[in-house]
């Protein structure tokens, strides 16, 4: 905070568009409940997360805490502390994606089918009759 840095805290208040008597309470008043919370779940998700080596996501941290850990919460919460903790799980498997074109067939004789002797060429087709 900035009257942590040296600057009189009449400036920081003024600055910040706050009161000075505000401030002052700021610093006096106890964490919220909240607070509170959010740091034990924290780590908590922390550990979970660290427990599964990395992998687990969103989902499964909040299926973890609620029922293996019998911990209300929503599921945004642990979205959002796991965002601010820069926590990430490893997605599902690869998604299977269609090969390229090119990969499926080269035309690897260049359109000229014709051989002047056997055993040449083998061409086949295997498209369906409809």
């Amino acid at each position: 905070m900035m009257a942590e840095e040296g600057l009189p805290v009449q400036v920081a208040t003024r600055v910040l568009a706050t009161s000075e008597s505000g401030f002052y309470a700021w610093r006096t008043r106890a964490p919220a409940a909240r607070a509170i919370r959010h740091v034990i779940l924290a780590d908590a998700i922390r550990e979970i997360h660290a427990g599964s080596r990395g992998i687990y996501g969103v989902r499964r941290v909040h299926a973890e805490l609620s029922l293996g850990r019998g911990l209300s919460v929503w599921q945004g919460t642990v979205a959002m502390l796991m965002q601010r903790a820069g926590l990430k799980g490893i997605g599902g498997r690869p998604k299977w994606r269609r090969p390229h074109p090119d990969l499926i067939s080269a035309d690897l004789v260049d359109r000229r089918f014709r051989r002047e002797g056997l055993d040449q060429l083998w061409v086949t087709d295997i498209t369906t009759p409809h």
